[in-house]
């Protein structure tokens, strides 16, 4: 038998408001919004995570987790109305401050709902497992895409783009790193372009691609198994790539200025 004494259950008690206490103080935001099919979601932020996650549940779940020395000099501006969840981080003036937002962000899986603009300055930013539009853009950080059917426009400044198993049209591009996508299944015939100033690009399409298709890149090679024609630059080094697949119903541009590039649709990762 174990028997606490009531100063030991007062340290406990004490204990657990403490825990509870700087829960609360890490969590700056908690809230949800019934956005209806349709609605859009929009979240600007400076420094930090912003993840985004469907979930069978009908409404838009947001919570926010300040951190950072001084992440009391940091708070989110709601300006959500009607139909539109809209957030902004928003800073003290001036404040040259250790302090960052961590978002997460539930969505209804099946709502149609639609991410207008994801933004962050620094952080990476993931989207996953739910149907709808997504706009998502990063000034430093990584960018994923997963498990979506929606038009994707996925965007970095500096760091990798990642998009696995989207159906639907996808743009691709990062200044600086590497891009990779995975089509699991093309529809509309809106024009698709994935590139990189430095980095590789590789693009994984269903086999009836049916698009004008070019590739190339000013500093490395060219791989594919679509029936392209492959050219080496006559002086210097780079290759470029051209071609009609199908009834060429759409554009695709892949390019990078310094790395190889590649269209497959045949697993090589």
């Amino acid at each position: 038998m174990i028997i606490i004494s009531i100063r030991q259950s007062l340290l406990l008690s004490c204990a657990f408001l403490l825990f509870s206490a700087g829960n609360a103080a890490a969590q700056d935001f908690q809230k949800s919004y019934q956005t209806g099919p349709g609605g859009t979601v929009n979240v600007a932020n400076v420094s930090g995570n912003v993840n985004v996650k469907g979930y069978d549940g009908s409404a838009v779940m947001v919570s926010a987790f300040k951190e950072g020395r001084d992440r009391d000099k940091v708070t989110v501006e709601d300006l959500s109305a009607g139909n539109r969840v809209d957030l902004k981080a928003k800073y003290e003036p001036d404040c040259n401050c250790n302090a960052s937002i961590r978002f997460e962000i539930s969505v209804p899986r099946n709502g149609n709902i639609s991410l207008d603009k994801i933004s962050t300055a620094s952080g990476d930013i993931s989207v996953s497992d739910f149907n709808g539009n997504v706009t998502v853009r990063s000034a430093s950080g990584n960018v994923k895409v997963n498990n979506l059917a929606g038009e994707v426009n996925a965007s970095t400044a500096s760091g990798e783009v990642t998009v696995r198993n989207v159906a639907g049209t996808v743009n691709a591009r990062s200044a600086s790193g590497d891009v990779d996508a995975e089509i699991a299944r093309l529809e509309g015939t809106g024009n698709m372009k994935f590139s990189t100033a430095s980095g590789n690009v590789k693009v994984r399409m269903p086999g009836d691609l049916d698009a004008d298709v070019k590739m190339s890149t000013a500093s490395g090679e060219i791989k594919t198994d679509f029936p392209l024609e492959v050219r080496k630059r006559e002086y210097g080094s780079g290759s470029t790539a051209t071609g009609r697949l199908g009834g060429g119903s759409r554009t695709l541009q892949i390019s990078t200025a310094s790395g190889n590039v590649s269209l497959t649709h045949e697993r090589e990762y």
